[in-house]
Formats: structure tokens, sequence, C-alpha cells
């Protein structure tokens, strides 16, 4: 039986979608820009082992593609970047959460005022 994409990306998740923003619209976006940079993510891993098997041979095939399994070393290789790759995407949103955390008082500071009064 063949599966059907848009069917598969139509499916539902249990539960309540979880809600990061005040307009709905914006957990939209964030939820469709997170696809494509989930897509892009993979896209940047399979041109990495286009490059090394091209590298390596001088060719390639398609079943060389698929059946690629890097070492030790290329696997931390591409962690680094894809951490790096990640920090990127979401420098926005942590820089924001970092103003929200500066922003709220700590909670020793607040036990300790109340304390005082």
């Amino acid at each position: 039986m063949e599966l059907d994409p848009i069917l598969l990306a139509g499916a539902k998740a249990k539960g309540k979608r979880p809600a990061y923003f005040d307009d709905p619209a914006i957990d939209r976006l964030l939820s469709i820009l997170m696809a494509v940079a989930g897509e892009l993510a993979v896209t940047r891993e399979r041109l990495d082992t286009v490059e090394r098997l091209l590298e390596a041979s001088g060719h390639l095939d398609r079943a060389a593609i698929e059946h690629y399994r890097p070492d030790r070393a290329t696997g931390r290789e591409r962690s680094l970047l894809m951490r790096e790759y990640v920090a990127r995407i979401l420098r926005g949103v942590q820089q924001e959460m970092e103003a929200m955390a500066e922003a709220e008082p700590d909670v020793e500071a607040v036990s300790q005022q109340l304390r005082d009064s």
C-alpha cells in the first residue's frame, strides 16, 4: 500500500496544540518555519553525504547515498554544525526569552522581600 503524503501531512496529534504567543497566527508561522528548518537540516546532512562520497571516490550513486553511515568524527562534526544552525534559527526566540528572564524578579529576592515586610 502506497502512503499518501497529503493525508499524512493532515494528521493531527492528540491533545491541544501548544500556544507560545498571544496571536495564534504567529504560532502557526513558527510551526511552518520549524518544519522548513527541519527539511533544510535534512538537506544539509544529505548534501554533506554527497560531498563526502564524491571526495572519497570521485563518483556516487543513489544507493551509496542512501546507505551512507557517518563515522564517529563525522557525526560529531555534523552535530556541532546542527547545534550552530539551530542556534542561528532560534536566536530571536532565545533573545526574547533572555529578556523575559531579566524582567522577572528572582524568586529568592521576592521571597526575601516578603519576609522583610
